[in-house]
This record gives C-alpha cells, structure tokens and sequence, in this order.
C-alpha cells in the first residue's frame, strides 16, 4: 500500500501549470522547426519564426507562451493499492493545485473560466475548475497528465456519428477547412474513433497527451489501421494547403494522434480536437516518496531563430494614421505599429453595443473614431512588465458585432487573430476599414511592443475590460483590406493548388 499525500498531489499540480506555461515540450519545438525549415511559403515561415522566438522568450523569461492560459484538463490513473493521507476529495486536490498555480505571484496565468456559463458567465478569477477523469487502475501509483487547452484551439472540436460505411478521412478534409485558422496551426489533431459520443471526445482529448512521433511511424510503417489514418490524415490535411495561421502554405499539421474504443455495430463516432501553436501538457507520477517536480529542458533545445520583418515593412503611427493612407496598405503586407490603440473583445463588445442601441453613448475614454481596436485579452503584469502575454484572440468572434461597430463609431481598423467570416468581410468592404493579423502563439513577443498600457472601460471584466496600448513597432500583416480581400482565403487556395501541382510532378 502506497500512502500519497494531499500536498504532493497539490504541489506536482502546481508545478506541472507553471511548467507548462513558459515551456514548450521539445517535441514541438523541434516539429515547428523542421517545419520551418521546409516551409515555402514567405508568410508561413514568418508566423513559425515568430511562434519559434516567442517559445524562447517564455522559455527564458518563465512567463505564459500565449495570453490565453487555458481550461485545465487532467487525467488521473490511481493505483488500487493507493492510500490516501489528507482530508480533501482527489477533486479539490487538483483544483487547489490550478489556483496555488494560475495565482503564483512570479507568474501570474491568467484566469480564464466562468461559472454559470448559460448565464451570468461570472470569472471564478482562479482558474478552477479543472474538467478531471480519473481512472483506478492496478497498481500503488498516481499517474498524471495535465493539460492546459486553449479556447481558439478548444472551440474547433468537432464531432460526428459516421455510418460505419463512411470514410473517417473524407470526414476530416472535409471538416478541417470549416474550422479556420482559429485553432491556431500548425498543431496537432486528435482523434477519438468509437464507443460513444462522450467516449470518443475524451479519446480525442487524451490523444493530444501523446508526443510527436509520426516522422518515427513513417519511417517504421503503420502496423494497424488507426497508424494507417494517422498517415492518411497528415497528408490529406497539409495538402488542403492552409498553412501555418492559415495564411497558406505546406504545413497545417505536425501529428496527427488517433486513438479508439470498440463500438456499437450501428455506430462510427467520430470526434476530432486540435491542439494549438501553445501546446501545453505534462506527465508526472506519484509513488509516495514525495510531489513529482518537473525537470527544466535545456535552452540548447531551442534553435536559434531571427525574424527581421524586412525592408518592405511600413512602419504606421496610429496617433495620425488616415483613411487614405489605410487605402494603400495591400494584403500580405507587413506594417510595425506605433501609436495608441484600445483594446476590446466579446463581453466589452456586447456592453458596446448595449449602450449604442439604448442611446447612452459610448464610456469616457472610448472614442473609436479614426483608432484601431485590439482583439485581446492580456495576462497581468509582473515586476517590471507594463503588460503581460498580449496575443491576439481569434476574431471571428466579434464579426456579428463588426458593421455596428463600424457604423456608429467610425472604427478604421481591428487586430486579432485568424481569418474575419463573410458577415464581417462584407461589413470591412461597405465602411473601407481593415483587419489586420497578428500571430497567435506569440504573445509574448507581441507584448514586448506594448509600451504604456491602461484600463478605461469596465474594469469590472478583468481580462475583458477595454484598455488602452501604447505599442511600438507591433508587427502585423493586412489580412483584409479595404475591398474586402482577404489573405486568408487567397493564400490556401494559392497553395493547395502548388501543393497539387508538385504532387503530380513527383507521380509523373
């Protein structure tokens, strides 16, 4: 009989969050890279040089890789010859662990979840609580995976109950493409193929635990058919040529991870969840001789990457910034803003649109007119930061808002991250305004820019409010102009069809 005590259980979690925001796991890294190295695509290969620098600027500096530091999800595995000293459910012990964690003073994670969530959507300001499975299992150990998911990454699960007849990958080429560049790529697909609905979504979950490794399953080949999918689906997916932040290119995925579950003979469900570019978890083991610390990766892991944003890059003040000016500015184009600009995302936008449709006119502070807004959500500041990890959050999210806001308060520009919806694209034609891209999985590098920083409207919101930067060359690239075009439609097609051609070239 194995005693394990309540602290160790409470600090390994602890640890594990903190790790595992500033740490990438090597694996990654080292798929970005080689990634990176192949990619041939300009734009692709600068997104994935920016997420490359960003991973070691956290991995130095001990601060989050991106803004949004996740729901927590942990798998447990506990001995049957397991015994227990402390008092508190193995439940309140993982969620003492996130909140010692998410409210380290060093560094501080932002907290992200809301009780109530049909509701009054109240943040628990803690980041509990965790979604926990726990399985008992033989054995005297604690076996744990933490993860800490992303909800750009999170709200592109999809799910589906196939007829058996059906074919998975068709399914997934299919459905990829619907899901955006909100996830985040490159990352990862998991896949959860049978038992149930709820079965296959917790597969697809777990599936994402596992390290990189299809490079190793090519090279040996696949042994059964869920191996034989993982190939399938790789190439499948990376030949749709969207590319890394979905501005077109060779890589869309790193792995794909497949695992399953026997099923009932009328059924072939299906779920399929990607992780992100700030791929975060961890695995540690309690066997009771103490809490289960994580080592540190060496710094040498990391290549040593520069990004220069070139002599083309246009440099913007968005203190004097024009209509006409921002009527030049070209797709793809890179610009380094400097100036103010406010910041604001889904609540903030909801309470901007009450008070433009009650009449009461916008708070003290907030006169969009002529200014660019930032789609983000910031972790708190430490030590000496101005602002903590500021990347930018997936904004299709605010489209439904977009043409309001546009329409009443004269707004030229919006920042955020991935692709804008035709709703949105339509609005940023009619009112010649732009959208423009930052990279999401580089939040801190993007906070570097952040010189001066202020909240100035509805405090109450926390990571929500509107806040006011000041940024000094922030890079970004025009992903809408003021026609309408888009980058992230022209550049997927561009390259899915490059991608073909050099298929038939190889076959021919």
């Amino acid at each position: 009989m194995t005693l394990i005590r309540q602290d160790d259980l409470i600090a390994s979690v602890a640890d594990a969050l903190q790790f595992i925001s500033y740490y990438h796991p090597v694996d990654f890294i080292q798929a970005v890279h080689e990634a990176w190295e192949r990619e041939e695509s300009q734009a692709a290969k600068d997104a994935m040089a920016q997420i490359l620098i960003n991973s070691r600027m956290c991995a130095e500096g001990h601060r989050p890789i991106c803004q949004d530091t996740g729901i927590v999800t942990v798998f447990l595995k506990i001995g049957m010859d397991v015994r227990w000293e402390g008092g508190m459910s193995v439940a309140d012990m993982v969620n003492e662990g996130v909140r010692r964690a998410y409210t380290h003073p060093d560094n501080v994670l932002r907290a992200s979840i809301l009780e109530d969530p049909a509701g009054a959507r109240r943040n628990t300001r803690d980041n509990t609580p965790a979604v926990i499975h726990m399985d008992v299992v033989p054995g005297a150990t604690v076996d744990v995976q933490v993860a800490a998911k992303g909800g750009g990454s999170e709200n592109k699960a999809k799910m589906v109950m196939l007829n058996p007849s059906d074919s998975i990958v068709d399914w997934v080429v299919k459905t990829v493409p619907t899901m955006g560049a909100g996830w985040c790529p490159p990352g990862m697909l998991g896949l959860g193929i049978g038992g149930t609905a709820e079965k296959a979504a917790v597969l697809a979950k777990e599936a994402l635990m596992d390290p990189i490794d299809i490079h190793d399953l090519r090279a040996r080949g696949p042994v059964n058919r869920a191996e034989e999918l993982r190939l399938e689906i790789m190439d499948a997916v990376n030949a749709l040529g969207i590319g890394a932040q979905g501005l077109g290119g060779l890589t869309t995925v790193l792995d794909v991870k497949v695992r399953d579950y026997p099923t009932h003979a009328a059924s072939l469900p299906v779920c399929m969840i990607p992780n992100c570019a700030a791929t975060r978890h961890a695995h540690f083991v309690l066997d009771g001789t103490g809490p289960a610390l994580q080592k540190p990766p060496s710094l040498d892991d990391w290549p040593e990457i520069a990004w220069d944003p070139g002599a083309g890059a246009r440099r913007v003040d968005l203190d004097t910034v024009t209509r006409e000016e921002v009527a030049s500015w070209k797709p793809g184009e890179t610009l380094l803003l400097n100036g103010r600009m406010l910041t604001g995302r889904d609540a903030a936008h909801k309470k901007l649109k009450e008070l433009i449709e009650s009449g009461a006119g916008l708070p003290e502070g907030v006169d969009l007119a002529g200014r660019f807004i930032y789609y983000v959500g910031p972790v708190d500041p430490v030590r000496d930061e101005v602002v903590g990890p500021a990347g930018p959050t997936t904004a299709t999210r605010m489209d439904k808002f977009t043409d309001q806001i546009l329409e009443h308060t004269g707004l030229l520009g919006m920042i955020g991250k991935a692709e804008r919806g035709p709703v949105a694209i339509e609005a940023i034609r009619k009112h010649r305004a732009v959208y423009l891209m930052a990279v999401g999985g580089a939040a801190y590098l993007v906070s570097r820019a952040i010189v001066d920083a202020r909240t100035v409207a509805f405090p109450e919101l926390g990571m929500e409010a509107i806040y006011e930067f000041e940024v000094k060359d922030m890079p970004v690239t025009v992903a809408v102009d003021v026609n309408g075009e888009s980058v992230h439609q022209t550049g997927p097609a561009e390259w899915k069809e490059r991608i073909a051609e050099q298929a038939v070239r190889i076959v021919g």
